[in-house]
């Protein structure tokens, strides 16, 4: 299958909350990947990391990883700024352990910037993060993430033009927070396909044979995204979005952030697998 089906995180039904046992249980579910979630700090050790990427690589279990949430480039304040750029290195590094293939992460906010200056900001301080990672060897993919507020930097062409411009960024397409932030405005076949049209034609290759996207359920209101829902209980149309990865031949992962996790991750797969079949 060209497309891997995740976990944002430990599977609920895990038998224990460690990291481990987490990639053992994606294994068990039928499941092909798992994104290791340091969003309130990377606090997983060497030793550890080394161990998770043994158990993952018996199982044949892809690993990507989520950087901390409190990262913002386009801080007023320097520091910030650093500590943003640290927290991003220290989740690299521990990736490169595990054997993840990609770091996702929220870039910035507006403030009270204009875009375009903010854009500049970032593609500069990300410039010289992915100049450092490069130094050191580690060539794990750095994968800014669609965000689902206005308020936040990293609309498409935001994200897309920080691909364009710096060597080892690829997008992080995350759909529930393109029809958040469009207040359910992106959520047809087309508009998905326009999506995916308009990321192939700026990345070409590089991307559609390495893509990554985030999709849940999700409520939202004026201001954007509000929380992750189950399929279920949200409007999203997934099955059209599945559709449209088939239809421009897309690989990569697919990790899944519903609250229910592994029931909706399955639901994905399988919806999947169902559309393959029916090509």
């Amino acid at each position: 299958m060209e497309i891997l089906f995740g976990t944002a995180g430990v599977p609920l039904s895990s038998r224990e909350r460690s990291t481990e046992a987490g990639v053992q249980r994606v294994k068990e579910l039928g499941l092909d990947a798992m994104e290791v979630e340091f969003v309130h700090g990377v606090r997983m050790k060497e030793e550890k990391a080394t161990k998770v990427a043994k158990i993952a690589h018996g199982e044949n279990i892809s690993l990507t990883c989520h950087a901390p949430y409190y990262i913002n480039l386009n801080s007023r304040d320097q520091d910030k700024v650093v500590a943003s750029k640290t927290r991003l290195l220290d989740t690299a590094r521990i990736a490169k352990i595990l054997g993840a293939t990609s770091i996702i992460f929220h870039p910035a906010f507006y403030t009270e910037d204009k875009p375009e200056n903010v854009l500049l900001k970032v593609l500069v301080e990300l410039g010289e993060l992915r100049k450092e990672l490069d130094k050191v060897g580690n060539k794990v993919i750095l994968r800014p993430e669609t965000t689902g507020k206005p308020s936040q930097f990293g609309d498409l062409q935001e994200t897309i033009l920080l691909s364009k411009e710096i060597d080892g960024v690829l997008p992080c397409i995350d759909f529930s927070h393109l029809y958040a932030r469009s207040n359910g405005g992106v959520n047809t076949y087309d508009d998905f396909c326009y999506v995916l049209n308009q990321i192939a034609e700026q990345l070409g290759d590089r991307w559609t044979n390495n893509a990554h996207f985030h999709i849940s359920g999700i409520e939202y209101g004026l201001k954007g995204e509000k929380r992750h829902l189950i399929f279920k209980d949200s409007d999203l149309r997934f099955d059209e979005i599945l559709k449209a990865l088939l239809t421009f031949g897309i690989k990569g992962t697919v990790i899944c952030e519903s609250p229910n996790i592994e029931e909706d991750t399955l639901l994905l797969k399988q919806t999947y697998e169902n559309i393959c079949l029916l090509k």
